[in-house]
């Protein structure tokens, strides 16, 4: 039995492109694991790894090749000047913390994002043992500590001589978005693509209690909107909504409800991605128990989207705005 199939409104998906950074270090190496590794995304792709083993940075997505031979180099350097600092702030925050021994780590994570409409986004937070350390406020352009341990380092790096909020702003309103847009250019064949999603739908009923499963799988590009509904109201989803990656460079999530069905109660799972002219409605009857059934989305797929495609800014043409980007900031 097939399940009812809605189309309605026009899908509000976030569409666009991301390019992000990841840093972590560690007190001491262990687990296979080197003491610090800087990895890059486009997109949830990753595009770029250095680890202080290997001592380089080399290209992981096939077509980062196209970038040549001195954006590697410039990398490398960068990745060299940050592992140095990361590693020096893991001692900072182990001080901080009253931390005399173990195993402890610090990471670092900014980025931007080039919208479709042309809009953009940046971010910059650096947190220690997993937990939030400071964050760029990207109204203000100034550090929010997070816990009482990061008040100096917030103190120092919004100081009128620093002034580390300034240059991110720069780094990340400009320069950042000149990278990603060449990392579009190079990558567009995979990063502009769009793949609608396959939907299943089940429910599993015990001792009372019924849960609903939502399973979308199959989609590119990550970004996803899935929810299920009572009767036109958001039903809360008491599990975590993860994007997982699948091997053939798609994604999938599945979101789980338990309800306790009623007699003219209407079950619907919303599903919403860029890939679709519209948003989805996929009913559950409740008098079908604990039936699955699974409906095949193959309709409004959108175009991906042409970016224009800008000249790439060097690093070293806004050295003595970005130095600290290129090299980290100590703690």
């Amino acid at each position: 039995m097939w399940p009812l199939l809605l189309i309605v409104g026009v899908s509000g998906v976030y569409c666009g492109h991301s390019l992000q950074y990841y840093y972590t270090a560690v007190s001491a190496p262990g687990h296979g694991l080197p003491e610090y590794i800087m990895v890059g995304y486009v997109d949830g792709i990753q595009i770029s790894d250095y680890n202080s083993d290997r001592g380089r940075t080399v290209p992981v997505a096939w077509w980062m090749e196209k970038a040549g031979p001195e954006y590697w180099e410039r990398q490398t350097q960068k990745g060299k000047g940050h592992e140095a600092v990361t590693k020096h702030n893991v001692r900072t925050g182990m001080s901080r913390f009253n931390h005399t021994g173990g195993v402890h780590s610090v990471q670092v994570m900014y980025g931007c994002e080039l919208r479709d409409d042309g809009s953009t986004k940046g971010y910059h937070q650096e947190g220690y043992d997993g937990g939030d350390f400071v964050a760029l406020d990207t109204e203000r352009w100034v550090y929010v500590p997070v816990v009482a341990e990061a008040q100096l380092t917030a103190q120092r790096w919004n100081s009128p001589e620093v002034r580390v909020g300034e240059r991110y702003k720069n780094y990340l309103e400009i320069e950042c978005i000149e990278e990603l847009k060449k990392h579009i250019e190079n990558g567009r064949e995979e990063l502009e693509r769009r793949i609608a999603p396959e939907v299943k739908v089940s429910a599993q009923t015990s001792e009372g209690a019924t849960k609903l499963h939502c399973q979308v799988y199959g989609f590119y590009p990550r970004e996803v909107d899935v929810n299920w509904k009572r009767n036109e109201i958001d039903i809360p989803s008491d599990e975590a909504k993860q994007v997982l990656p699948n091997t053939d460079g798609t994604y999938q999530i599945r979101v789980t409800v338990e309800v306790t069905p009623k007699e003219g109660d209407s079950y619907s799972c919303h599903v919403d991605h860029g890939s679709l002219a519209e948003p989805l409605i996929v009913m559950w009857d409740p008098r079908k128990g604990g039936s699955s059934s699974t409906v095949y989305i193959v309709i409004g797929v959108v175009a991906g989207i042409a970016v224009a495609a800008v000249g790439f800014i060097l690093w070293k043409k806004r050295a003595s705005q970005t130095e600290g980007i290129r090299t980290g900031n100590s703690l």
